[in-house]
């Protein structure tokens, strides 16, 4: 539910960047601006939070990082001007790949070791099914309430997915954080950079098509904007089925699944 709700807060911002645009009186390359402001908190958000947070338990640190995703989709349903919008959306931003990396790790233990490739898969579900159900249904809202209701509902569900992570995460022991030397230990193996080059290649490719295709159906393929969530649910059925095909793949062949995967992006 938590990798749900921080799906569609990502990807509904792509369809209702033209809407976007209209209140805010700015062009589609500057309203572009936000979503690669919360590209960017991803990716400073990740290391130093998890640097910041490495000895916490899971569950509070979990709690901590749900509670600021809350905060910044209400500041990105205030911003009075594309500047505080950009701003918004780095703060938003920054606990979204903490929040996977720790929500692994418990996933992983919820399950057991022999079965932490389905865990991952099944985590990483959410944020796909966002693409079907959450994003579409998310700019559909905000072509008839207005793009700042996108976010407030948004909102609305992380409260609810906070809740949950309150009440069935564990506070087993076996969650306790890692001193930060422990976290960083992976990053000793060249092949552990090189796989993170590839799927950044990779990841990027996607986004540089999806971060526009709302624009891309309306001035492009000159389509009703109604269309704009049939886009995002077509897309998003595509990320669903590949998930849950790399997760058995993960499970069965590793690094057999990884170059399949990759292969289908081109």
């Amino acid at each position: 539910l938590g990798s749900f709700c921080i799906g569609t807060t990502e990807f509904a911002s792509m369809g209702i960047l033209p809407l976007i645009v209209s209140d805010l009186q700015v062009s589609i390359p500057t309203a572009g601006h936000a979503i690669s402001a919360y590209a960017i908190g991803v990716v400073a958000g990740a290391p130093l939070l998890t640097m910041a947070g490495a000895r916490l338990h899971r569950r509070p640190f979990l709690l901590l990082l749900f509670f600021m995703f809350i905060v910044g989709n209400v500041l990105s349903a205030l911003a009075p001007s594309i500047e505080w919008l950009i701003v918004a959306r780095f703060l938003t931003g920054l606990p979204h790949g903490c929040y996977f990396g720790a929500g692994v790790v418990a996933g992983a233990h919820l399950v057991g070791k022999s079965k932490t490739g389905r865990a991952v898969s099944l985590i990483l579900l959410g944020l796909t099914v966002a693409n079907i159900i959450g994003a579409p249904a998310a700019t559909f809202a905000g072509q008839v309430l207005g793009w700042r209701n996108t976010y407030l509902l948004v909102a609305l569900f992380g409260l609810v997915a906070f809740g949950c992570l309150w009440r069935w995460l564990p506070k087993s022991e076996a969650l306790k954080g890692n001193p930060v030397s422990q976290e960083l230990h992976g990053l000793k193996t060249p092949k552990a950079w090189f796989l993170l080059l590839i799927i950044a290649i990779g990841t990027s490719s996607i986004f540089a098509v999806y971060t526009y295709i709302g624009p891309m159906v309306t001035d492009v393929a000159h389509l009703p904007a109604a269309m704009i969530p049939v886009a995002l649910m077509t897309f998003g059925a595509g990320m669903t089925s590949g998930n849950l095909l790399g997760g058995y793949l993960a499970g069965k062949y590793q690094q057999k699944g990884i170059i399949i995967g990759l292969s289908c992006v081109l």
